[in-house]
């Protein structure tokens, strides 16, 4: 078979099985199986392909039919113009968060912690550290503490700060939410702390798209009977740790501003509370200063 045929024929396996953007799908699982670039795959759709590399693309594609996540497939994801190694087991990052990572760069560039030696900042729930090392990179005076519960999301992250050369500027911790940092007397001392925590209700996950509900890791997404069960965790904890003036910021589900900005309010220890919007006018963000 040639290249074309194979294109051709992976798209209507994909097509026949309702999966969202068939041809750039079979365009990267091509490119991937023969290990060559997409100038490629349209520079020579005539080229024969070896009946291995036939059998292995349409193994991926059996796969993708299933809705088994192409980043899975590929084992990589950009996020804020940063390739990321990207493994089953942890959370695949989206461009959505990147309008939280965005925020709090401007925040920072625009002299919020202009005197400060060093901008301590605390990840929970790392993931793959796309927030984490998207901040260090282009936080130059930046060093995060990057916890996870998860054994594979530490595993992932430190293999992405040593790939994008960022693990001087890391501290990786596994444990359950603020617990790791207990013995490392950091309260007071922290300027930022950042989560995309799980916050889909319990009930709605499997209503989710099939990559989603039934292969992206369920304790990553779940966040109790409202969605809302790690906020009302972190924000009472997260005011023993912020400097004065020091930044709480969430990414949060498209219909929960309102109710995370309350839980906020609620706790008064912040001020200046503010819920950011996506580019599609959903709700994408909270963020807050500490005036404790």
């Amino acid at each position: 078979m040639t290249i074309n045929d194979l294109l051709k024929k992976g798209i209507y396996i994909l097509l026949e099985n309702n999966i969202s953007n068939p041809q750039l799908d079979v365009e990267l699982l091509l490119s991937y199986t023969l290990n060559v670039d997409k100038v490629y795959i349209y520079t020579h759709r005539d080229e024969e392909v070896s009946n291995e590399s036939v059998d292995n693309f349409l193994k991926l594609i059996d796969r993708r039919k299933q809705g088994y996540p192409l980043q899975y497939i590929l084992k990589k994801q950009e996020f804020m113009g940063l390739d990321f190694c990207i493994e089953e087991g942890v959370l695949i990052p989206r461009q959505d968060t990147e309008v939280l990572v965005e925020k709090i760069i401007n925040i920072v560039n625009n002299g919020h912690f202009k005197d400060r030696k060093v901008i301590n900042i605390v990840d929970i729930g790392v993931g793959s550290g796309a927030i984490s090392l998207s901040l260090v990179h282009y936080l130059e005076k930046a060093h995060v503490y990057s916890i996870d519960i998860d054994n594979k999301a530490i595993e992932i992250t430190r293999k992405n700060s040593v790939r994008l050369g960022l693990e001087d500027k890391i501290t990786l911790l596994k444990g359950n939410l603020f617990s790791p940092l207990t013995p490392l007397n950091l309260e007071n001392k922290i300027d930022i702390i950042v989560s995309n925590p799980p916050y889909i209700p319990s009930q709605d996950i499997d209503t989710l798209q099939v990559e989603v509900a039934k292969y992206e890791p369920r304790k990553a997404l779940d966040g109790g009977i409202d969605g809302l069960d790690f906020y009302r965790k972190i924000i009472p904890e997260s005011i023993k740790y912020l400097r004065k003036d020091g930044v709480l910021a969430f990414e949060i589900g498209y219909n929960q501003g309102n109710e995370v900005a309350n839980l906020i309010k609620e706790s008064g220890s912040f001020k200046g509370v503010e819920v950011i919007k996506d580019l599609a006018g959903l709700d994408r963000a909270v963020l807050a200063y500490c005036n404790k």
